[in-house]
């Protein structure tokens, strides 16, 4: 039986109504929505109130590029990127630049930035419950636990915390897979392009667009050959892609050198390590390390959903639901293969035991589609994918120990931070080391647990169930994000937030102001974020000329403590224990 089919069925069953039930009918159809949009303002809150301790940023320098180019944007002094031309977006900094206009203090917009995020990232919720509708013909109530699943996972509800492009393509990701499922099923003018100017604004967003619009053109390719599109369509398909491109070209134009990028190109060292043995293999390495991840932190899930991906590309039946599988199976591997290659380009970069930030936006549907399975897959089949989803952690965790052993045996060990996968090292207890072998295990569990669940045949039983592994899987969603909260997103923003303030050392518009290299990074750009009113240039030793505040290294009996009285300066304050000052010139 074809998705299709089943997606008919379930949408007949749920209209379905006893005579005389018509005021049945009507609160049902009022419930559905009140549902979506209470779950949605809830997931919104609660990704607000998860962000409550960062009140200045804390993912140095991915957010300090973005907020500096949305200042830039909105009329605003300029500042630094740490991105290079090749790889500069302006997508997700014209989409927060709107908190810059109304010229408040910086700790005012920065919540509005993470207000935004948040409440597009938790769109998740809807976009997953009519994927769960039209691509899987789930009923609405188990689409809606499948969607609630999705929209609590770490991997999607973290980013909204910091000001990055995560925190959006997240659902964008999940709305252009809605938006293939559209195009193939009923191809037109509309649904091309409505899937086309998604695939741009994934583009637009960030780099990870590429494979994206390089997916949606093969899409396009094989329904123009399939005599499935005509010029009319083809054109509205292609248009707002092309118009997104010569947008983001606009936009850095536009900015000129308002904004300063400090990126460098990736030049020879991608080549290179595509083109040798060592490089290769550390790049195979990387990539199947990042699939793994998608199956520890799903819980097996994703691994399941996999093996049913590669099952229905191959099949000859249900184009909407192959095309959907084989794009999202495409996007996913471009994703993680393209993030490695660009990576592995980054001069004098250490490299890591995991960077998975980048296919994190991928969990939400993978998740999803694997609860989708439970809900409606022959027994057999499933016990099979489940197999396969056993071997592949089993033999991932062991092959991601022995790279890690081996390469602290040779002196180079890997590097493992605070961004490359949260949620795994929450629930691996993983905080000081990567820890493969436990990451296996948690998803061996979920996958026996499963298991146990199919292993009950009373579609009724086996359906409660489920109900209850859904409840305890957001259960554990929503206490996993609670121990990053404490564990990694607090620490960061305290140690990052400089005491006192800008404003409580006096400085004020329109103090020219300057900072000294030698502040904590960390601090002096949380300080600069503070100075709204004009750019903040750095220095080594000697301030600016025309600087008349500047924040300087304080540590008393060390080398580098900056003395402002050979400039002229008086310290205005400051905090010795963290190295920082503000001067004064008198």
């Amino acid at each position: 039986m074809t998705v299709e089919v089943e997606a008919t069925r379930a949408e007949h069953a749920d209209a379905t109504v006893a005579p005389g039930g018509s005021v049945s009918r009507r609160r049902r159809r009022w419930l559905l929505p009140l549902l979506l949009v209470g779950g949605w303002l809830l997931a919104t809150a609660w990704r607000i109130w998860l962000a409550r301790h960062a009140g200045m940023p804390f993912a140095h320098t991915d957010e300090d590029s973005y907020l500096n180019t949305a200042r830039a944007l909105a009329g605003g002094p300029g500042g630094f990127s740490s991105e290079n031309e090749t790889l500069r977006r302006i997508g997700y900094p014209l989409l927060i630049a709107p908190a810059f206009l109304l010229d408040r203090e910086f700790l005012d917009t920065y919540l509005l930035v993470r207000v935004i995020n948040a409440a597009l990232n938790a769109t998740i919720l809807p976009l997953a419950y009519l994927l769960g509708r039209r691509l899987l013909g789930l009923r609405s109530g188990a689409a809606l636990a499948a969607a609630v699943g999705a929209v609590t996972l770490p991997a999607v509800a973290f980013h909204p915390t910091v000001a990055m492009t995560d925190a959006v393509f997240g659902p964008l990701l999940l709305a252009w897979l809605l938006a293939v499922h559209r195009l193939v099923d009923r191809p037109g003018p509309v649904a091309a392009a409505v899937c086309g100017a998604l695939a741009g604004a994934a583009h637009l967003v960030h780099s990870r667009g590429v494979v994206i619009v390089a997916g949606f053109a093969l899409l396009v390719l094989a329904l123009l050959v399939r005599r499935r599109l005509d010029p009319a369509v083809l054109l509205a398909a292609v248009l707002p892609v092309a118009v997104a491109a010569l947008g983001n070209e606009a936009g850095v134009r536009l900015l000129g050198d308002t904004v300063r990028l400090l990126g460098e190109p990736a030049g020879g060292n991608a080549v290179r390590a595509l083109t040798s043995v060592r490089g290769l293999s550390q790049v195979l390495a990387s990539v199947g390390t990042q699939l793994w991840y998608l199956t520890v932190v799903t819980f097996g899930l994703a691994g399941l959903a996999g093996a049913e991906a590669v099952t229905r590309v191959c099949r000859r039946s249900g184009a909407a639901a192959r095309w959907t599988f084989g794009m999202a199976l495409l996007t996913t591997v471009g994703v993680a293969v393209g993030a490695e290659v660009v990576l592995a380009g980054v001069p004098d970069r250490v490299p890591d035991a995991i960077y998975a930030r980048y296919v994190q936006v991928f969990a939400p549907f993978w998740m999803l589609v694997g609860v989708g399975l439970l809900f409606g897959t022959a027994y057999r089949p499933l016990l099979r994918r489940l197999g396969v989803t056993v071997l592949l952690l089993a033999a991932g965790g062991a092959l991601i120990r022995l790279r890690l052993d081996h390469a602290e045996a040779e002196g180079a060990r890997l590097r493992w931070g605070g961004f490359s996968a949260p949620d795994l090292m929450a629930l691996t207890d993983g905080w000081r080391q990567m820890r493969p072998l436990v990451g296996a295990a948690i998803g061996i569990a979920g996958c026996l647990l499963l298991v146990l669940v199919l292993a009950i045949r009373r579609p009724a039983a086996r359906t409660s169930l489920l109900a209850v592994v859904l409840a305890a899987l957001v259960v554990l969603n929503v206490a996993t994000m609670q121990v990053i909260a404490q564990r990694l997103i607090r620490p960061l923003a305290t140690a990052g937030t400089p005491v006192p303030s800008v404003t409580g050392l006096g400085v004020r518009a329109p103090d020219r102001v300057a900072a000294s290299t030698g502040v904590p990074y960390q601090l002096r750009f949380n300080l600069s974020h503070q100075v709204t009113w004009t750019e903040v240039p750095w220095f080594r030793d000697r301030p600016p000329a025309d600087a008349e505040v500047v924040f300087a290294r304080w540590a008393p009996g060390e080398p580098g403590d900056w003395d402002g009285a050979r400039y002229g300066f008086v310290r205005l304050g400051g905090d010795p224990q963290r190295k920082w000052a503000g001067w004064r010139r008198r």
